[in-house]
């Protein structure tokens, strides 16, 4: 018995060891720049910064309302057990913003004060990035859900990124640094040559993920590209076309600067998401009068919103529902194995649960 408690306690040090290791890894990961990583350790790879406790950028902001007390608990303990960090950001209420800071040619009567205040939080957010010279940043929506592998995910979305830099040219990120805006989050995305600006051109290229088992099964994908009319279980990493919904989205700091003049500086051309689209879709149709946007998309994506357990009025800050009906149990579309679903099963070392 007194053996059995020894080698018990051996493994525990052990395990505890690996812990404080990782955790250590981790911190020094997060915490400088992947450049001066990767050359300080040659055994490291870009793949592997892309599962560090920020995912592979600089740092993750995660926005909201400080009031959704309920968001943030959730959102904290699914990225803790899920193995990265965010820093909350403030999101903004539309009626604190005064006249003089509105960007110019917009109507906020008919923005509406709910999107203008969300437009003033991802700019908060975006600023961020640039007063910080940050390398890059994850700006993400507190109410995301995303599946258990997602850092397995990102290390194939890492490959498909880098695909699209100039041959024979490297990089220190894991994602290379040839975009402005990765959009990893979205509630529904086109190639880019199915817009009609671009009607008779030759196809984007794209990075196609093969048998990608983290994918939901044939049917019951929701978005706009025809996933019927290709093999099942794929995944693209593709030039954006104009993806609608900002759930989740990377700048590099050259995308960050390009985003903090076009989108408040320069003019504000309607709510947050469909403004930064609208960023997007002018360098996928080619527009030399815009600032050559370089945007590339995740179709389908590895964020989605979650609507939770609970009242349905409690989904969106944004829209006002006035539903007072309960759903009973939470549910994310596009997600295999909800990390948020699949909380109880994490803690307890459990099989994690399918949604299909």
């Amino acid at each position: 018995m007194g053996g059995l408690l020894a080698t018990r306690q051996s493994s525990r040090r052990v395990w505890f060891g690996l812990l404080a290791f990782l955790a250590l890894f981790s911190f020094l990961v997060a915490s400088r720049s992947s450049e001066a990583i990767l050359q300080e350790n040659p055994h490291l790879t870009n793949d592997d910064l892309a599962i560090n406790r920020t995912l592979g950028f600089s740092k993750i902001f995660a926005i909201g309302l400080p009031e959704r007390t309920d968001k943030r608990d959730a959102f904290a303990l699914t990225s803790a057990l899920t193995g990265f960090h965010v820093e909350f950001m403030d999101g903004v209420r539309g009626e604190s913003i005064p006249d003089q800071a509105v960007p110019p040619g917009v109507d906020r009567k008919a923005l509406m004060e709910t999107n203008l205040g969300s437009w003033r939080g991802h700019m908060n957010a975006i600023r961020r990035i640039v007063e910080e010279d940050l390398e890059s940043a994850l700006i993400i929506e507190d109410d995301m859900d995303w599946d258990v592998r997602l850092k397995t995910q990102l290390k194939e979305v890492a490959k498909g990124a880098r695909h699209f830099m100039p041959p024979g040219k490297t990089s220190s990120s894991p994602y290379g640094d040839s975009w402005d805006v990765l959009w990893l989050g979205h509630c529904g995305e086109v190639f880019p040559e199915q817009l009609p600006e671009n009607e008779g051109k030759p196809e984007h290229p794209k990075y196609t993920i093969l048998n990608d088992q983290t994918l939901p099964p044939p049917g019951k994908l929701t978005g706009l590209v025809d996933f019927a009319s290709h093999p099942a279980f794929t995944r693209w990493v593709h030039v954006s076309g104009g993806p609608i919904c900002s759930f989740a989205y990377a700048l590099s700091q050259s995308g960050a600067r390009k985003v903090l003049f076009d989108l408040s500086i320069d003019h504000l051309g309607g709510a947050f998401d469909n403004a930064l689209a609208a960023f997007c879709r002018d360098g996928a149709s080619g527009n030399l009068d815009g600032l050559r946007a370089k945007c590339l998309s995740v179709t389908p994506p590895v964020f989605f919103h979650h609507r939770a357990k609970g009242r349905l009025s409690s989904d969106s800050d944004i829209q006002g529902f006035t539903n007072t009906d309960v759903r009973e149990k939470g549910t994310t579309e596009n997600i295999m194995w909800s990390a948020r679903n699949n909380l109880r099963n994490m803690m307890l070392g459990l099989e994690m649960e399918s949604q299909f």
